[in-house]
């Protein structure tokens, strides 16, 4: 893997880093009815058109309908995404935040766009310790207005429409205000989220929407109506992020946060109107023969995805058979490594400078590569020192990521393409809600601890910071240039354990895109190798203990939704693990 700096404004060109061979690597240099999808040209898993993969078919279906409008990617992500907002409210909406990735395939740019949300002028370091000094417990902090940070989707959408839109703004949100008016039916997964929910509940928002008035959760197959989001994306669509941001919508935001029963929030109306999304470099580097782009600071997503792929380069991965116990110790090694770093140096890099290019460096990877012995598990790992642009003596923090996030990718007929992750954070966020939407609690991505042991912690929190997220959404390239694969997941700190599987098994393993995302889920955080519950790789189990690892099993609910580009077309991958499923024709 080699890794050199090349900075520009606000894009790259896929051609110009593919013909040198070499990693471009920068951090922030900068009344229509929706009818089911049924007929025969439209195919689940492959496509000559365009097509679209996210986490409900209702989703899918509307942004499909985009595209057969002639809509682009971002269009058809847009109307995505309001609908996710209805179907899947656990998971994103316009009360949070997201990030996204574009290709135009005409100019060969490769740009990324930061909605991600923004503390209040109110916040500051200490704002998650209790009266002792001590962080509060987690739930103590997330339910209630004051873990809401400022909501950044609807503005960083408008700006990316502006850009690379071809439909009407107001057409996008048509069939998320029909399913809003007419209703649809609760799925599953959302069902038993509700049935095990202990704060939702009590808002009294969510009583007769997503519970009965008695507070009983509605069960699987309901209709679901949601009226007060219907007047809401029906204002946007008409006057554009400004009703969002200000008005009424704005007002009963900061009202929803400010009375909140529990630890009411201080954001005020200029917080709102103040949010501005950032168009932001991208971070690339070379993997293999491939050219991989995600997002940078304040996402940690694409240099620790960049670093676990720059290690395991170091050795023949190729040869290793997937999920065997070579592959899962060696990746496991090189991810306990890049979340040392990770949770050591990467935060909002407008408020602290982040090692970019030194952390994903050539000469520092491979370094770092010798500490990984093919034989046994090392202990807990430390952060390296990478090229940093000034002394800092940084400490790691404690922040605790949720996992109820959402991802969606679209590739239309011009191959212009969108991976995009999106999220309120925890499942229902905050648990508070307004104009018929939850808001997030993405603050509770700070550290709540501000320093440690007298040395400073850069994910801290500070008025008009961005918390650091490990969302990944992803863009591959082949050699000549050419789109390869749009891809992401929810999860947490783990999604980048779950994009960097799925692009092992795609591009090391030559399986499938599908193939590749319904590999078992593996990863280390650098405390401990979890493996996924029920899958192969606990049959493995005394093999990896025996190396050394600490195993813990959980579930790994990844929710990976991808795009594949082949000679024979378009070729959609969903996670099983989640309800999504990919569209196109």
């Amino acid at each position: 893997m080699n890794f050199n700096m090349h900075c520009m404004k606000s894009r790259i060109l896929v051609s110009s880093i593919l013909l040198s061979s070499i990693v471009a690597l920068v951090s922030a240099c900068q009344t229509v009815r929706l009818e089911p999808v049924h007929h025969s040209s439209v195919n689940k898993t492959h496509a000559q058109k365009h097509m679209v993969a996210s986490a409900h078919p209702l989703a899918s279906e509307a942004g499909l309908k985009i595209l057969r409008d002639g809509g682009s990617a971002v269009d058809a992500a847009i109307s995505a995404q309001m609908v996710l907002n209805l179907v899947e409210p656990q998971s994103s909406g316009i009360g949070g935040g997201a990030f996204l990735l574009h290709f135009d395939s005409k100019s060969g740019a490769i740009e990324s766009y930061d909605g991600r949300e923004v503390a209040p002028q109110t916040a500051h370091s200490r704002m998650f310790l209790n009266a002792k000094g001590e962080p509060k417990s987690f739930f103590d902090a997330v339910v209630g207005g004051e873990s809401v940070g400022v909501p950044g989707l609807i503005r960083m959408l408008e700006m990316v429409h502006k850009e690379h839109g071809k439909l009407p703004w107001e057409e996008l949100f048509l069939p998320a205000i029909q399913l809003a008016k007419n209703g649809f039916p609760l799925t599953p997964r959302l069902a038993k989220q509700l049935a095990r929910e202990k704060h939702l509940r009590n808002t009294k928002a969510s009583l007769g929407y997503l519970y009965h008035p008695n507070g009983e959760a509605k069960k699987e197959g309901d209709i679901i109506k949601n009226p007060a989001f219907a007047k809401t994306m029906l204002s946007i669509s008409g006057n554009g992020a400004d009703a969002f941001y200000q008005g009424n919508i704005a007002r009963s935001i900061i009202h929803a946060i400010r009375s909140a029963k529990k630890t009411p929030g201080s954001m005020t109306l200029t917080d709102l109107a103040n949010y501005k999304a950032i168009k932001r470099t991208p971070v690339c580097g070379t993997y293999r023969d491939k050219l991989v782009c995600g997002m940078g600071p304040p996402s940690s997503g694409g240099i620790a995805t960049l670093q676990i792929l720059g290690l395991i380069s170091q050795f023949d991965l190729e040869s290793m058979k997937p999920a065997s116990l070579e592959a899962v110790h060696l990746i496991s090694e090189a991810s306990a490594l890049a979340f040392a770093d990770r949770n050591t140096y990467i935060a909002d890099s407008d408020f602290i400078p982040v090692p970019t290019e030194g952390l994903v460096n050539t000469e520092y990877l491979r370094s770092r590569a010798t500490l990984i012995n093919l034989q046994r598990k090392s202990g807990h790992r430390q952060a390296g020192t990478p090229r940093i642009i000034e002394s800092i003596n940084l400490i790691p923090g404690d922040p605790i990521e949720g996992q109820s996030t959402t991802h969606l990718s679209a590739v239309d007929s011009r191959g212009n393409a969108v991976a995009m992750t999106s999220s309120i954070e925890n499942a229902f966020g905050s648990r508070v809600m307004a104009s018929g939407f939850l808001l997030n609690n993405q603050l509770t991505d700070f550290s709540f601890r501000p320093q440690r042991h007298g040395r400073v912690v850069a994910n801290r929190a500070a008025a008009g910071k961005r918390p650091r997220s490990s969302m990944s959404p992803t863009l591959v390239f082949n050699k000549d240039g050419t789109l390869m694969m749009a891809i992401g997941s929810p999860g947490g700190s783990r999604i980048i354990g779950f994009v960097t599987k799925a692009l092992v098994g795609v591009i090391d393993w030559r399986l499938s895109i599908q193939e590749a995302i319904d590999l078992p889920n593996f990863l280390n955080r650098n405390y401990g190798l979890e493996i996924e519950k029920g899958s192969s790789l606990e049959v493995i189990r005394p093999q990896l203990r025996a190396k050394g690892h600490r195993v813990k099993t959980f579930s790994l609910m990844s929710g990976l939704q991808g795009i594949q580009v082949t000679p024979s077309g378009l070729v959609g991958g969903a996670d099983k693990r989640r309800e999504g499923v990919a569209l196109g024709e």
